[in-house]
């Protein structure tokens, strides 16, 4: 399958899936489909605010499977359903992102390839706003149109709120 006709599969799925997931108060986060021999693996990652449960990504994969079942939008060809959780390895890139993460460490690689490593303090909803990031103590604001890639630091001892 060419890439166009993949990436063309691919955002068929999404907008099947958008309006069903969306009900079970569930954003789609990613579809991948890969070859594995004569069956493809459909990834679906879901996240909602608050974080996704265990019973969350079960409803998901009912939800999902009901609606590709009920679709021709995989065609004939057997497939493997997985559906995950978004993962703190995924690039943060749009503002819910942001919103789900407040409080969070992040690392912000910038358009001119500085790199900026603080905590998510406030966000716009507005894809043309901006973050603002605790750094070293310092409030700063960066626009989202200058972020080239951010991911959210694992922390083994987050600091609370008293700390």
């Amino acid at each position: 399958m060419s890439s166009a006709s993949q990436d063309a599969l691919r955002d068929r799925i999404e907008a099947e899936l958008a309006d069903p997931l969306r009900a079970l108060e569930l954003d789609v986060e990613a579809v991948e489909i890969t070859p594995a021999g004569k069956r493809r693996v459909l990834r679906v990652a879901v996240d909602k605010d608050g974080g996704v449960t265990l019973d969350d990504v079960a409803e998901a994969t009912r939800e999902v499977d009901r609606v590709l079942e009920a679709s021709d939008v995989m065609g004939e060809h057997p497939y493997t359903l997985e559906v995950t959780s978004r993962g703190v390895d995924r690039p943060l890139s749009l503002p819910r992102h942001w919103r789900r993460n407040v409080d969070r460490l992040v690392r912000v690689v910038l358009a001119d390839e500085s790199v900026v490593v603080g905590r998510v303090r406030s966000f716009d909803e507005d894809a043309s706003g901006a973050v603002t990031l605790e750094v070293e103590g310092e409030r700063r604001e960066v626009p989202y149109s200058r972020i080239a890639k951010a991911l959210v630091q694992i922390e083994f001892n987050r600091p609370t709120e008293e700390s």
